[in-house]
């Protein structure tokens, strides 16, 4: 069995964001692509967008810290820290409204 602190990652993923050119920093903290399962521990700073991308598979954003926004071509979600977004089998795209750390788990579909 395994243990991680996930708020000592937010806090060093935030850190890292903050010094990141791209104002974003990401780790796998299960699975990977051995795995069907993949959870990646996702900071942003304010403003950052991780632009309009294709959903892998079934996925859930849980909200860490802060808030974001995460947007499809229908429709638009905000979530605070403790919010859970499903991610929409489309295309979408997810904003840090402020500095903001989520953790993102996908399915992937065979």
């Amino acid at each position: 069995m395994q243990k991680l602190s996930l708020d000592a990652r937010v806090r060093e993923h935030l850190e890292r964001a903050a010094a990141s050119s791209a104002g974003r920093s990401a780790e796998t903290v299960y699975g990977g692509h051995e795995h069907a399962l993949r959870q990646t521990l996702l900071a942003l700073r304010s403003g950052t967008v991780l632009a309009e991308h294709e959903n892998p598979g079934e996925a859930t954003v849980l909200v860490l810290r802060g808030r974001v926004r995460l947007r499809s071509e229908e429709d638009v979600w905000e979530g605070m820290a403790g919010d859970l977004l499903l991610v929409p089998p489309s295309r979408h795209s997810l904003e840090a409204l402020e500095d903001a750390a989520v953790l993102l788990t996908v399915a992937k579909i065979p």
